[in-house]
């Protein structure tokens, strides 16, 4: 705990990756954990390590919780913990903090107007990618060694792919997501939870903890499975379905090199890999679209909760313009043009399906695109340009999302550096197959690994070594 707020205190000034602290808890639990250890009590898997959580839709009791850096929240206090919360603190794990987010999580990069842009430790100019950003940045920096990822499009595997980590977003139902007032509101699209972490191994060592149903999540499946085999890392054999572009998005050529040489390191491994395309008919422009108005519908709930406790985030000017436009489209849609949507989404899901059906897995990039220059306060965005072609600078210019429509358990593992910048790709299985993702990211750590790609251990700002 010592080296943790010593790298933070060092490293977050200028990395902005975390925004709440309890330091004087983290001191305190850390010190009652070894007295458990030294008088030989049982102790979880996690015991005395420190982490942090997401500055979003997690909270801990009597901590500060902006929603990703609302302004109008910087003094709201909540009153009661997490899921993600509740079992990593049962397993043994110190919360130190919470990490920076944008607001509502409507975006991939990392930034918001109360707080500011989180930096990329690979770069300090650049941003560490959304909507865990700020939980990426402070893994990849050697902050904590594990932080929490909520993900909704992407915002466990983009800021992975940025910081050359490992994020997986398992099957949904496999993690409970427990959301008020509206449970059923993690499905449309699925919400999943996980954690960012640098190996395989820490991977499923939390993904081991957070698994099993909840009574409040009226989807999460009663399964524990222990993953216990997939270290190995094992492809021997399966089937690997390629797709540079999963047929419908851009993605830069430096990218996409990167990521066939990393492919090549599954056919080395004894995969048989094919170049398969999903057939879908929809272009990125329409599928980016059908993102946001999802998303914008499950946040709706959202604001109307806090309008009923007297705080309306619209009227106070706290929704960024991108998420209001969105908003306002969706407030008085009537039901045929939901009904539309689902049809959308299942053509993607049939599309998934389909390569899934002759393929053990999809492999493809999980961004298209290096990481982003920091802008101005709050005002951070993605390209709106990848290879040449518009794309929708919120989330267009990601590979991610579609497997939020979807349900599919995702990880995106490091594929190389460009220019000093990672890429990542992303492993796509059946559903609740995530063993077989996991071994697949395993075999490509094994084969080519990424822990002296990290930068230097270094203070201040500035460009990694």
């Amino acid at each position: 705990m010592k080296a943790c707020i010593a790298r933070i205190e060092e490293r977050n000034p200028s990395l902005n990756a975390l925004v709440h602290t309890d330091l004087e808890h983290a001191r305190s639990a850390a010190v009652a954990a070894e007295k458990a250890v030294m008088a030989g009590e049982e102790i979880g898997p996690l015991h005395g390590v420190p982490t942090a959580i997401k500055d979003l839709f997690s909270t801990r009791a009597g901590w500060v919780a902006t929603f990703g850096g609302i302004p109008a929240l910087k003094n709201f206090v909540a009153d009661q913990s997490s899921l993600w919360v509740e079992r990593m603190e049962a397993a043994g794990a110190v919360i130190l903090g919470s990490t920076n987010s944008p607001v509502l999580g409507f975006r991939g990069v990392c930034d918001n107007a109360l707080f500011g842009p989180t930096c990329n430790p690979f770069d300090m100019t650049r941003n560490s990618g959304g909507s865990s950003g700020g939980g990426a940045a402070a893994v990849a920096d050697g902050l904590v060694p594990f932080a929490e990822g909520t993900d909704a499009g992407g915002s466990i595997r983009i800021p992975a792919a940025w910081t050359n980590l490992v994020g997986h977003k398992p099957s949904a139902g496999r993690v409970p997501l427990v959301m008020r007032p509206d449970a059923f509101g993690g499905t449309a699209p699925f919400i999943h939870e996980g954690a960012m972490t640098r190996t395989v191994e820490d991977t499923v060592t939390t993904l081991r903890i957070l698994v099993g149903a909840d009574h409040r999540d009226p989807f999460s499946v009663d399964e524990r499975p222990g993953f216990a085999d997939v270290l190995g890392g094992d492809v021997r054999g399966m089937r690997i379905a390629y797709s540079p572009g999963l047929g419908v998005h851009q993605v830069e050529p430096v990218v996409a090199d990167a990521v066939g040489q990393t492919v090549r390191s599954l056919e080395e491994a004894g995969a048989f890999v094919a170049l398969v395309d999903p057939e879908i008919r929809y272009d990125q422009t329409e599928l980016s679209d059908l993102w946001c108005r999802c998303v914008a519908r499950m946040v709706l709930p959202i604001i109307e909760n806090f309008r009923e406790r007297g705080l309306d985030l619209v009227e106070l000017d706290q929704i960024p313009a991108p998420l209001l436009r969105w908003l306002d489209h969706v407030a008085d849609e009537r039901l045929p043009a939901q009904s539309r949507d689902s049809v959308m989404r299942t053509h993607v899901f049939d599309a998934i399906q389909h390569v899934l059906t002759d393929h053990d897995l999809l492999v493809c990039p999980t961004v298209g695109a290096l990481p982003v220059v920091n802008g101005p306060r709050g005002e951070t965005l993605g390209p709106a340009r990848v290879d040449g072609v518009a794309v929708d600078p919120s989330i267009g210019w990601t590979l991610t999302y579609l497997l939020n429509f979807t349900g599919h358990p995702a990880c995106s593992v490091p594929a190389g550096l460009v220019d000093g910048l990672p890429v990542g790709m992303q492993i796509i299985g059946r559903r609740f197959a995530d063993g077989d993702v996991l071994r697949a990211a395993a075999a490509v750590e094994r084969h080519r690994p990424w822990a002296s790609w990290y930068p230097a251990r270094r203070g201040g700002s500035g460009r990694g070594a």
